[in-house]
């Protein structure tokens, strides 16, 4: 089965991707998939540190108010 390329749109004309576009979008996938695991540990990290430190929802918007 041959692979299929995603289109996009520029001005009015929409086509498959050449294969350019469709290398650089592969890393933006890959990119944005690491930038998303990063974010989702980071913001575990943070929930289990304000756990650890007992604090309330208020008094963690108080410290960066």
């Amino acid at each position: 089965m041959p692979l299929v390329k995603p289109e996009i749109q520029i001005g009015d004309e929409v086509r498959e991707m050449n294969d350019a576009e469709f290398a650089q979008y592969e890393i933006d996938q890959a990119q944005a998939i690491k930038q998303n695991e990063a974010d989702a540990a980071r913001a575990k990290l943070r929930t289990e540190t304000i756990a650890k430190l007992g604090l309330t929802a208020d008094e963690v918007a108080a410290l960066f108010s």
